[in-house]
């Protein structure tokens, strides 16, 4: 079965474009096994980025929404400012990977803070976010203060930086390295060659 590996962060606009080209360049195929990793864009304590300073409205304005735009990706700026760090919902992520529901999981989160302004930093939020994934609350927030899963999501972050992994997103199909987000037409084409090269 071929995988589409894709590392992204939850607080990248470009990262939910790439999330629906890949949806919609699987389309009914049940032989393609999306897999989700983490890659922080600004760990704490990095600073984080506040949509009333400059940058963040002049790059939604020049590439963001004409790419949305083209690609009829509704998504809006989010105001919650400074925006959140995204290690706790990654290390929901575990979890909710080891449930089945990961792909769902990683949906949720980008579509929740692109679409409706959710602070996916808030414990929360998360957890009833994860709920409507099909998630028990209590069991996601042990998860949250789990140990085993900060550590779980510290060797993933090690393991995105082993395969110097420094653009979200990027996408790993068979042998080829996207970089950035891909047409439809250009990952159906990974896809194809990935199975071709596998038979």
């Amino acid at each position: 079965m071929p995988e589409i590996h894709v590392w992204s962060d939850y607080v990248c606009p470009f990262c939910l474009i790439a999330d629906e080209l890949i949806e919609r360049a699987i389309g009914d195929r049940t032989d393609v096994e999306v897999v989700h990793h983490p890659h922080e864009l600004r760990p704490y304590p990095t600073p984080t980025l506040r949509p009333e300073d400059a940058y963040l409205p002049r790059i939604w304005r020049q590439a963001v929404l004409p790419m949305a735009g083209r690609y009829e990706v509704p998504m809006r700026l989010p105001s919650i400012s400074p925006q959140p760090y995204t290690a706790l919902a990654f290390r929901g992520a575990t979890y909710a990977q080891d449930q089945n529901v990961g792909h769902a999981y990683h949906r949720r989160m980008l579509t929740a803070f692109f679409r409706e302004d959710l602070d996916i930093g808030s414990a929360t939020v998360l957890s009833e976010l994860a709920e409507q994934v099909g998630l028990d609350r209590t069991d996601f927030l042990a998860a949250l203060d789990d140990e085993s899963r900060a550590r779980q999501h510290t060797e993933a972050l090690a393991a995105s930086a082993r395969l110097d992994i420094t653009v979200v997103p990027t996408m790993i199909i068979g042998d080829r390295r996207i970089e950035g987000v891909a047409s439809e037409a250009v990952l159906r084409q990974a896809l194809d060659q990935a199975v071709e090269r596998a038979a």
